[in-house]
């Protein structure tokens, strides 16, 4: 028996890229609870290596050799640093994609899986979004440069395959959430924000302040449920277009529902208050998980309560080593 096959599957090397964030944790997680014998993971974090350098990623690629790159490595932020930083969004994620991409083929990796976000879609469209949406018209004007340097993820994609036959493909997820993320007041996402908002008016004994309205609807899929799905991408998806992971249409919730959830979660005595001085954002993106359901049509996602609660509970008791 070949050395390269264990029990007639071969062995796999898989290189996640971004691998201490939000979902890289998660797949870790995930991977235990669904182990595979023929596959080894390899957790990459900043301190390994600036994938920003085309010498340094190709170091990188050379000391694993890997079989599968899972690509979560970015430039990320929330809607306000966005707005304030758009040609660093841009240049800074194009030279991380393109090494990690150029990188991948050069070594013979066989399959590549990157993940994009439901901001690459136009701001102009029809509900819900779909796959095949992603080019029909420029981004939302508030994130456009990570938008453009997400968006090209998937043309690149399509034109390693096209020129030299390369297994690339990319998920994009909704909104996720979980332990190990970004809870930073400035630049975090919806939901570590307000947590860590929470967590702030309960030790002063003041209600949450969220900012906006609070009507604006959203798909919030949690890190662990994403992580089985991302699995899933990598062992068993074969197309080179992308695939929306997300929960169904009828789980969309607004910001306002998502802050008494985390209130609640809280215990928060005062409750919330919505500053309509701040601005929304985008006020739907709802997308459509027709095509993950006609591969996986009994997946189950975790209640959105419950998997507030956990985060919640991770944040209180890990609140000392969380990114804030």
């Amino acid at each position: 028996m070949n050395s390269t096959q264990v029990m007639g599957s071969e062995k796999k090397i898989i290189l996640v890229t971004g691998g201490s964030g939000l979902v890289g944790q998660a797949i870790k997680q995930a991977k235990q609870q669904d182990p595979r014998e023929n596959e080894t993971f390899i957790f990459l974090s900043s301190k390994d290596g600036d994938l920003k350098d085309p010498a340094a990623t190709q170091r990188i690629f050379e000391r694993y050799k890997p079989t599968h790159v899972i690509h979560l490595a970015a430039m990320v932020g929330g809607l306000f640093n966005n707005m304030k930083h758009n040609l660093d969004f841009l240049r800074n994620n194009i030279l991380i994609n393109d090494n990690v991409l150029h990188n991948s083929y050069k070594l013979g990796v066989k399959k590549v899986v990157s993940c994009l976000s439901t901001c690459v879609f136009p701001d102009q469209t029809s509900y819900p979004i779909d796959e095949t949406m992603i080019h029909n018209g420029p981004p939302h004007p508030s994130n456009f440069g990570y938008s453009y340097a997400k968006r090209l993820i998937d043309v690149q994609n399509h034109a390693y395959h096209q020129q030299h036959g390369c297994h690339f493909t990319a998920v994009i997820p909704t909104n996720v959430f979980g332990a190990y993320d970004n809870f930073n007041l400035e630049d975090g996402h919806v939901i570590p924000g307000l947590i860590h908002k929470a967590y702030i008016a309960k030790k002063e004994g003041k209600p949450l302040v969220v900012y906006g309205s609070g009507k604006p609807l959203r798909q919030f899929i949690y890190s662990i449920d994403l992580a089985k799905l991302f699995l899933f991408v990598l062992r068993e998806y074969d197309e080179i277009d992308p695939i929306i992971l997300s929960v169904d249409e009828s789980s969309e919730v607004s910001i306002g529902e998502v802050a008494q959830m985390i209130a609640d979660a809280f215990q928060l005595e005062h409750g919330i208050v919505l500053d309509s001085t701040k601005a929304d954002g985008q006020f739907k993106k709802t997308a459509s998980n027709k095509k993950l359901r006609g591969y996986l049509p009994d997946f189950q996602f975790m209640p959105l309560k419950e998997a507030i609660e956990r985060t919640v509970q991770w944040f209180n008791l890990n609140y000392n080593i969380a990114r804030k």
